[in-house]
């Protein structure tokens, strides 16, 4: 039997990444939402469109993955965000990402503040407040959800959209980050902290911010859990690569299905590996879930 659905809500950039296939919907938050529908929630996408060509075949795309897009604004004089993928010969993308798009103004509505209210899980990252303006949606969001709900800070450090503030001030905002091995160096050589080791590095951002969880994620390596009274690590699971697109996100979406549910860190941590590592076997970030996907969901399951 499923967990009770819960309200989980992706905050930020929702945009078409321009593959070398053709283009599939993308975004952290985006991703990060469709992969909580697959897990039995209500996803919901926070974001801000054109009302262009490419923001109407946007809504079609939402309305055909069954997510809730009545949160998604609409922004008249902008364009919908793109993002050129170069993918290597493993798989590993590169990204050219447009400036000045819709997602850049996110406002403030009403109706952006009760969903805040109702939300049991925020998931937001530093692209998004690139521009001030979105910057202090963000802000504003994350104060106004409930102190019970999950606010994950998934980094995804892209280019240079990023600073020392905007990682301190999400990292307080959050209770749980989530960053890559490479962007932990990065994050900890902004903010002026002791790296250590990587365990040790985790550890010491945790208790600077008051993190209930600290997740660093290593690729095809899997990923070390870092708690106040306890760790876990993953080796990862060996997976065929089509891209690499979205596996980070579905990894995050998967941890907030299971630390809403309750779960040890060691399944959560092994559910997490394996969600992402579902989705790199498939091309783009939003697969149609398949056979593969039901021992996913059945993990933490009596």
């Amino acid at each position: 039997m499923r967990d009770a659905a819960r309200t989980i809500v992706g905050l930020g950039e929702v945009l078409w990444d321009l593959l070398p296939q053709g283009k599939q919907l993308g975004g952290a938050p985006a991703n990060f939402a469709y992969m909580a529908s697959l897990l039995g929630h209500r996803g919901v996408v926070a974001s801000r469109a054109g009302t262009d060509q490419l923001g109407q075949e946007l809504t079609r795309k939402l309305a055909d993955l069954s997510l809730d897009r009545s949160f998604l604004q609409f922004d008249s004089g902008r364009a919908t965000g793109t993002v050129k993928v170069h993918l290597d010969a493993g798989g590993q993308p590169a990204y050219e990402i447009t400036q000045n798009v819709a997602w850049d103004f996110l406002e403030w509505w009403p109706e952006w503040q009760r969903l805040a209210a109702e939300a049991d899980a925020i998931c937001f990252g530093s692209l998004a407040q690139r521009s001030p303006q979105s910057r202090a949606t963000i802000r504003a969001f994350l104060s106004g959800a409930r102190p019970s709900a999950l606010r994950i800070f998934d980094v995804n450090l892209r280019q240079e959209f990023y600073s020392a503030d905007v990682l301190s001030e999400s990292l307080r905002l959050a209770n749980v980050a989530k960053l890559n091995d490479l962007e932990l160096r990065v994050v900890i050589e902004e903010l002026k902290l002791e790296f250590g080791s990587e365990r040790s590095a985790a550890e010491t951002l945790r208790r600077a911010f008051g993190l209930k969880l600290v997740c660093i994620t290593r690729g095809v390596n899997g990923s070390v859990l870092v708690a106040e009274n306890e760790s876990d690590e993953h080796p990862g699971f060996p997976v065929r690569v089509a891209d690499s697109v979205g596996a980070g996100d579905a990894f995050t979406a998967a941890l907030a299905h299971h630390l809403l549910a309750g779960s040890s860190l060691k399944t959560t941590n092994e559910a997490a590996n394996r969600m992402g590592a579902w989705v790199a076997s498939h091309s783009g970030a939003t697969p149609a879930p398949d056979a593969a996907l039901s021992e996913i969901l059945s993990l933490g399951k009596s």
